[in-house]
């Protein structure tokens, strides 16, 4: 990753100086853009219904919000200023985008999460709000103004259809042009309005609620686990309060969930799977013309092979995990497998049967395609 991202820092220098601290403007992040987007292809997809997409308005002082899909007539109706269409999850819809999101991989894949592009005329905004996660905040065309604070009060107008502060109280301002980017840690208030069309493209990252982990993790547990025995009370005794709840019964009950017990290779087993398991909305595609064993393998010894976009491929010592569940490999399969994970692509070569198989077996589910 080249200095110009963070602005001449190292990514050591912004972990340790910015990440989670304090805000960040870079003027002149990205010059490079390896691809484009305009407002026909940003409405476009936001018809599909495959496809996570709002569209934001204000109009006399009220905030409007709808969920996409939408018709293609929504978007002829719109006034020439003060709204945003937003679609979620660009990397998943055009390598360009998964390219420059790979850019931010100086953070393990586990906390980077996606790609959200907004477009917004004149006056275009969301609103004063702040993120439960780290953004950067990329501007691509046009001008845009942010005021930032980092008051965090929490005091959002109650009947709003999306978390807009009450009572925001700027400490900060710039207007940021083409390629100039903004990071904001976690709860960091902060205001966009565009001053001419353009969009903001947000890098965000992944940070579940403890509750949302904990939940998860309680029914990852439910496979896991095999409690032996049942209930019983030989000796049980004759009561004159049948409708009451005994100390004893509830002594058993306890007992019997006392058994439920996990160890820290039981939570890398959770953390490896529930963090490679596809969001809700996801779905794979199988090849619709399906390459036979030996093509698959002559295209990934002349070509290599990538992953999907939408795929996620972690390991944690010798376990690897792909899309939420364990890959079966054999140890030789690791080297190459570690690759795949980090650099999301396998140079073409000559690898081993069995890691042409697994490969080859992850192909038919649309997990990964030939690099060609």
């Amino acid at each position: 990753m080249g200095l110009q991202l963070l602005g001449g820092l190292t990514p050591e220098e912004f972990l340790r100086d910015y990440w989670q601290k304090k805000p960040l403007l870079i003027r002149q992040a990205v010059t490079d853009f390896p691809g484009m987007i305009d407002l026909a292809g940003l409405t476009r997809l936001a018809q599909r219904d495959d496809v996570e997409s709002r569209l934001i308005e204000q109009r006399n002082g009220k905030w409007k919000l709808e969920h996409g899909p939408f018709n293609k007539a929504r978007f002829n109706r719109l006034p020439d200023s003060d709204w945003t269409i937003l679609v979620s999850n660009m990397n998943h819809l055009d390598p360009a985008m998964d390219e420059l999101l790979q850019r931010f991989n100086f953070l393990p894949y586990t906390r980077l999460d996606d790609l959200m592009i907004s477009w917004a005329p004149p006056g275009g905004s969301v609103g004063p709000h702040y993120d439960s996660y780290d953004v950067f905040l990329l501007q691509v065309g046009g001008q845009k103004q942010w005021q930032i604070s980092s008051d965090d009060e929490g005091n959002f107008i109650e009947d709003a259809p999306i978390r807009v502060l009450r009572d925001f109280h700027p400490e900060q301002e710039w207007v940021l042009e083409h390629g100039d980017m903004l990071y904001l840690p976690p709860k960091y208030a902060h205001h966009g309005i565009a001053l001419t069309s353009g969009m903001t493209w947000s890098i965000g990252f992944r940070a579940p609620r403890t509750q949302e982990i904990a939940v998860k993790f309680l029914e990852f547990l439910q496979d896991e686990i095999c409690l032996e025995g049942m209930y019983s009370d030989p000796d049980r005794q004759p009561t004159s309060e049948p409708g009451r709840i005994d100390d004893e019964f509830v002594a058993s009950i306890t007992a019997m969930l006392q058994k439920v017990q996990w160890d820290e290779s039981t939570i890398r087993r959770f953390v490896g799977r529930y963090f490679t398991e596809p969001k809700p909305h996801v779905f794979f595609t199988p090849p619709a013309r399906e390459l036979d064993f030996d093509d698959f393998a002559e295209q990934l010894a002349c070509h290599g092979i990538r992953l999907d976009s939408k795929s996620q491929l972690l390991f944690e010592g010798e376990q690897f995990y792909l899309n939420g569940e364990e890959l079966d490999c054999e140890p030789e399969c690791h080297p190459a497998l570690q690759q795949l994970a980090h650099q999301r692509r396998l140079d073409a070569g000559n690898y081993d049967d069995a890691l042409q198989e697994l490969l080859y077996e992850q192909y038919q589910l649309g997990y990964l395609h030939p690099a060609s």
